[in-house]
């Protein structure tokens, strides 16, 4: 019994916890944008505590809004307040900076085609 004394468990939750964590990661996104403007530290709080219950719960954050936080201090990124959002062409790539902590996140794009 190797887990048992670390109190580690690895079975998966089951399907509706894991429907409740999806629909509170979404409702704690959407609190944290309209909150954003007066309360920008309830706004950061709210995202960490997303990603938070994303963990414990085995559950993916939407790519939509998993650009919205920055990985190094889990803080709630709006662009033009506290994220400079940039294109790169010469890495092909978006580049989110977060001026609170400096951390710049990439995202890869690719050129439309011409027909």
């Amino acid at each position: 019994m190797k887990g048992a004394k670390s109190g580690v468990r690895s079975r998966k939750k089951p399907g509706w916890q894991q429907d409740i964590a999806r629909e509170r990661i979404e409702i704690l996104f959407a609190n944290a944008e309209k909150e954003f403007s007066r309360h920008p530290a309830r706004s950061h709080r709210y995202a960490e505590l997303a990603r938070k219950i994303g963990m414990r719960y085995n559950v993916s954050i939407p790519k939509k809004i998993k650009g919205r936080v920055c990985k190094k201090c889990n803080r709630y990124l709006f662009p033009g307040i506290n994220a400079k959002v940039r294109t790169s062409s010469a890495r092909q790539a978006m580049e989110v900076r977060c001026l609170e902590c400096g951390h710049v996140a990439r995202h890869p794009y690719s050129k439309e085609k011409r027909k």
